[in-house]
C-alpha cells in the first residue's frame, strides 16, 4: 500500500471542504486574511487551497479582493433551517397583513424567522448604519422591505443572501418580490386627465424621489408629459417626512394653485390627508380627487369607497418562501418576481369642480 502525502494546501482544502459540508460556511467563505488568522496558516497556503477548491467547483471567485462564494455542490443537499431576519421599513409595519403572513409562513416552514429589532427608518435609511446593524445581528438570510436603491445595492453585494420585498430593486442583482403597479398608475393618471384634471400631485417617500425619481415615479411624470401636462417639482414635491412636514407641504400646495387630484404613496399619507381636508372643508371627490397607491382593509368600510391600487400579496409571500427554500438547499436565487396590480376606482375620483 502506497502512502500519499498531502501538501499543506491540500490539507487545508480538505479541512475547508469538510467545514462547508457541515454547514459552517453556506454562502461565502471568509476572506484570505481572516482564514489565515483563524487557521494559523500563511496567506499563500490559503490562496493555494482556495484555488484547489475552485478547480473542484466547490467555490467560485467573485473578483479580486472579494471572498469566494460557496457552490451548491459543497453542501450536503439537505435542507437547513435558516435564521431569517425581516428588516421592516417602519416598526409599525409588523402589523401589516402581508408581513404577518410572511413571518407565520416562514416559521411554519421550519425557519427561525423574526422581525429585526430596528427598522430602516430607525437606521435613517443609511447604508453605513444598516451595515453595522446587519453585522451585529447574524442571520442566514434577510428579507428587506421597501428599501432604497443604495440599501438594496449594498445587500446585493454582501455575503448573506437577501431578497427585496418591494423597494427600489430595479437593475440590481438581487432577488425581489413586488407588485407591478405602473400599469394601474398609468390608468389612474389617464382617467384623471380625461375628467379634466391638470393639476395632479403625487406624494411619495424621499428614497423614491432622490437622488432621482424611481421607476414608478418616473413613469408617472412621463405619463403626465405624454398627456400634455407640464411637469416639475409641483407634481412630485419634496417635503420633510414628518407629520408637521406633511402638513406644511399640503399648506403650500393648497395656498395658491391647489391640486385637483392627489395621488398618495401609502395609506399613512391618506389618513393624514383626510384630517387636513376635513379642517379645510375640502370635499372628496367634489373638490378634490384622491387615489391611494396601496390597499388597506379599512378602505372597505369607507363611503364612498377609496380609489386605490390593489394586489394579492399571497403570491409574493409564496415567492419569498420559495426563495428561502432555495437558499436553505444551497442554491443561489436572484429572480425578481412582479405581480400585476389593478386599479380599484372607488368613489373618490370625480370631474374637476
Amino acid at each position: 500500500m502506497s502512502l500519499i502525502l498531502l501538501t499543506h494546501a491540500e490539507q487545508l482544502a480538505a479541512h475547508l471542504r469538510s467545514e462547508m459540508s457541515r454547514g459552517r460556511w453556506c454562502h461565502v467563505l471568509p476572506g484570505i486574511q481572516r482564514l489565515s488568522i483563524e487557521l494559523g496558516v500563511n496567506h499563500n497556503t490559503v490562496e493555494a487551497a482556495l484555488r484547489l477548491l475552485e478547480e473542484e467547483g466547490m467555490v467560485t471567485s467573485q473578483g479580486h479582493g472579494l471572498p469566494r462564494r460557496v457552490c451548491a455542490s459543497a453542501l450536503t443537499g439537505e435542507k437547513r433551517s435558516l435564521r431569517v431576519k425581516i428588516l421592516l421599513y417602519e416598526a409599525v409595519d409588523r402589523f401589516l397583513p402581508d408581513r404577518v403572513e410572511l413571518l407565520a409562513r416562514l416559521q411554519e416552514a421550519g425557519h427561525a424567522a423574526d422581525f429585526a429589532p430596528k427598522s430602516l427608518q430607525d437606521l435613517g435609511m443609511r447604508v453605513e448604519r444598516v451595515a453595522r446593524f446587519v453585522e451585529k445581528h447574524p442571520a442566514d438570510a434577510w428579507v428587506v422591505c421597501s428599501a432604497s436603491q443604495e440599501i438594496l445595492r449594498w445587500f446585493s453585494t454582501g455575503p448573506v443572501p437577501a431578497i427585496a420585498m418591494y423597494g427600489r430593486f430595479t437593475g440590481l442583482p438581487i432577488a425581489a418580490a413586488s407588485p407591478r403597479k405602473i400599469p394601474a398608475m398609468v390608468t389612474s393618471v389617464r382617467k384623471l386627465e380625461a375628467l379634466g384634471h391638470r393639476r395632479i400631485v403625487m406624494l411619495s417617500r424621499e428614497e423614491r424621489r432622490k437622488p432621482e425619481p424611481a421607476l414608478f415615479e418616473r413613469a408617472y411624470l412621463d405619463e403626465l408629459a405624454e398627456l400634455g401636462v407640464p411637469t416639475g417639482p409641483y407634481n412630485l414635491p419634496d417635503w420633510k417626512e414628518t407629520p408637521d412636514g406633511l402638513r406644511a407641504c399640503l399648506e403650500t400646495l393648497f395656498r395658491h394653485t391647489p391640486p385637483t387630484a392627489l395621488i398618495l404613496g401609502e395609506t399613512t399619507f391618506f389618513m393624514a390627508l383626510q384630517q387636513y381636508l376635513s379642517r379645510r372643508g375640502i370635499l372628496v371627490p367634489d373638490h378634490l380627487s384622491v387615489i391611494c397607491l396601496d390597499p388597506d382593509p379599512a378602505f372597505a368600510w369607507c363611503n364612498p369607497a377609496i380609489a386605490h391600487i390593489d394586489w394579492d400579496f399571497r403570491p409574493l409571500v409564496q415567492r419569498i418562501l420559495s426563495w428561502a427554500d432555495h437558499i436553505a438547499h444551497g442554491r443561489e436565487d436572484r429572480k425578481q418576481t412582479l405581480l400585476l396590480a389593478k386599479l380599484i376606482e372607488g368613489g373618490t375620483i370625480g370631474p374637476v369642480a
